[in-house]
C-alpha cells in the first residue's frame, strides 16, 4: 500500500538486489509505494525479488548490469527512465567478497572489490544524479559496513567501504543545494549469504558463527536484511531531508 510522505510516484534503483540486504530494500521501498529497478549483475536471479514485490501489488522492473562499468550503467538507468520512470532513489548496494590476508592478496582481488563498490557507487550516482537535480528531490544511499572500521582478511573489503563514507559526505556537500541527501548505512553482522561465505572462509561452520557473533553483540542477537531495510525506508522518506552526509552503524550497538 503507497505511503502518505509524498514517495508514492518515486522510482528508486537499487544495486545488488536479487537477494539478501539489497532484495530486503527493494521490497521495502516498493512497499513504501515506489517504483523499483532491481538491478544485479544477472537480469534473471533478480526475477525472485521482482515477483515478490509484483505480487504484493508493487511495481518492479528487473535489470541486468555490471555496475563497475559505467556504459552498463548508463543503459541500465536510461532504461529505467523510459520504463519506469526518472529516477530520484540511488541504493548502492552492489557489492564482492574477495577475501584474503594481505600477503595472499592480488591485485586483481583488489581491484574487483574497488571496481565493484567503489566505482560502482561512482558510476550509478553519477549516470542518475541530474535527474535529481532536475526534479529538486534526491536519496542516495550507500551501502557501506563495521568493516570500515578495521577488518582481519578484508583490507580490500575494509578499504573499499571506508572509502563509500568519504563518497557519501562529498555527496551530501555537491548536492545539497538540489535538494538531495546522501547518507551511507554500516551493517554489522546481518545474515546473508555474504557472511555465510565469511564463516566458510574461516572454517566455522554458519549456525556456529552466527551463535557467537550474537553473543558479542549488545542486543544478543545478529541481524537481518530487513534491519537495513528498514534504516533505507526512513532516509529516502520525506520526513528524512534533513539528515544528509551521515553513516549510520545498524549493528545492534555502539561502534567506534
Amino acid at each position: 500500500m503507497p505511503n502518505t510522505d509524498g514517495t508514492g510516484s518515486r522510482t528508486a534503483i537499487v544495486t545488488g538486489a536479487a537477494r539478501g540486504i539489497g532484495a530486503a530494500i527493494a521490497q521495502r521501498l516498493a512497499a513504501d509505494g515506489l517504483s523499483v529497478a532491481v538491478v544485479d549483475l544477472d537480469e534473471a536471479a533478480c526475477a525472485g525479488t521482482v515477483e515478490t514485490i509484483t505480487s504484493a501489488g508493487g511495481r518492479a522492473l528487473a535489470i541486468g548490469a555490471d555496475v563497475s562499468d559505467a556504459t552498463s550503467v548508463d543503459t541500465a538507468v536510461e532504461r529505467v527512465v523510459d520504463e519506469l520512470g526518472a529516477p530520484t532513489v540511488v541504493v548502492n548496494n552492489a557489492g564482492i567478497l574477495r577475501d584474503n590476508l594481505l600477503f595472499k592478496m592480488s591485485v586483481d582481488d583488489w581491484d574487483a572489490v574497488m571496481a565493484v563498490h567503489l566505482r560502482g557507487a561512482f558510476n550509478t550516482v553519477k549516470a542518475a544524479q541530474k535527474h535529481m537535480v532536475e526534479a529538486k528531490f534526491g536519496r542516495i544511499i550507500n551501502l557501506s559496513s563495521t568493516s570500515a572500521l578495521g577488518n582481519r582478511g578484508q583490507v580490500n573489503y575494509s578499504a573499499a567501504k571506508a572509502g563509500l563514507q568519504g563518497y557519501t559526505k562529498t555527496l551530501a556537500i555537491e548536492l545539497g543545494k538540489f535538494g538531495v541527501t546522501a547518507n551511507a548505512i554500516a551493517p554489522g553482522f546481518i545474515q546473508t549469504d555474504m557472511t555465510a561465505a565469511t564463516a566458510e572462509r574461516v572454517g566455522v561452520p554458519f549456525d556456529d558463527f552466527i551463535k557467537y557473533s550474537a553473543e558479542q553483540i549488545p542486543v544478543q542477537r545478529v541481524g537481518q536484511p530487513e534491519d537495513i531495510a528498514h534504516t533505507a525506508s526512513f532516509l529516502i522518506s520525506e520526513g528524512a531531508g534533513f539528515v544528509s552526509g551521515q553513516v549510520i552503524y545498524v549493528a545492534g550497538g555502539p561502534k567506534d
